[in-house]
């Protein structure tokens, strides 16, 4: 079948307006694609960034967890009295006191320099910890006298009290009726342990 130039002029008006169509859905169609495909990378984009965004509140919220259980422990250990320079003449007033409560008969101590025990990293600046070793020479009427006095050192505070060793010995004295005669001896040396913050001293 064969066309007259007539109807093909006819016809040259709506093929090209179905062209034109065509063309106009194929734009349309990629533009629609492009649209989705800017979509998809702007909900990739919005997900990564919740992520990251929930990632750092978790961040976040381990950090002030830690540091609030740091300042915990801080707290409590500078109502111990522990932080800072040495209280010696605290320890002084506590062992008097502790002989006068417990009636010890006695009670002799000798606390030597102060050494570094050690010398910890932290930020901004080291926390070193320092030891001053007390030796003490009691008179004992029965052992539980050395773990009360130990407890009541304990209790003062002013220190981290570190019992390195103790040893008991019987004094050989034989008990008489008129007084009381202390039969064992106690020599112990406990470490006097304090903690000094660098950071905090600058």
């Amino acid at each position: 079948m064969t066309l007259t130039r007539e109807e093909l002029a006819k016809l040259l008006r709506p093929g090209l307006a179905a062209l034109a169509l065509l063309a106009a859905g194929a734009g349309l169609v990629w533009a629609a694609q492009q649209s989705v495909r800017g979509a998809q990378a702007r909900l990739a984009a919005a997900e990564a960034e919740r992520k990251e965004d929930t990632e750092r509140l978790l961040r976040i919220a381990e950090e002030e967890r830690e540091v609030k259980e740091k300042l915990n422990v801080y707290q409590q250990l500078k109502q111990l009295n522990i932080l800072g320079e040495e209280h010696r003449l605290e320890w002084a007033d506590a062992i008097s006191r502790i002989r006068n409560q417990r009636e010890l008969l006695d009670l002799r101590y000798r606390v030597e320099r102060q050494k570094l025990l050690v010398s910890a990293l932290g930020k901004p600046a080291n926390v070193d910890f320092y030891a001053s070793t007390m030796k003490v020479e009691l008179a004992l009427l029965h052992e539980e006298d050395l773990l009360r006095f130990l407890a009541d050192l304990r209790a003062s505070g002013n220190a981290y009290y570190s019992v390195k060793h103790c040893l008991i010995t019987r004094t050989g004295q034989a008990a008489t009726g008129a007084s009381i005669v202390p039969r064992l001896r106690a020599d112990c040396e406990i470490d006097l342990i304090t903690i000094i913050d660098r950071a905090a001293k600058r």
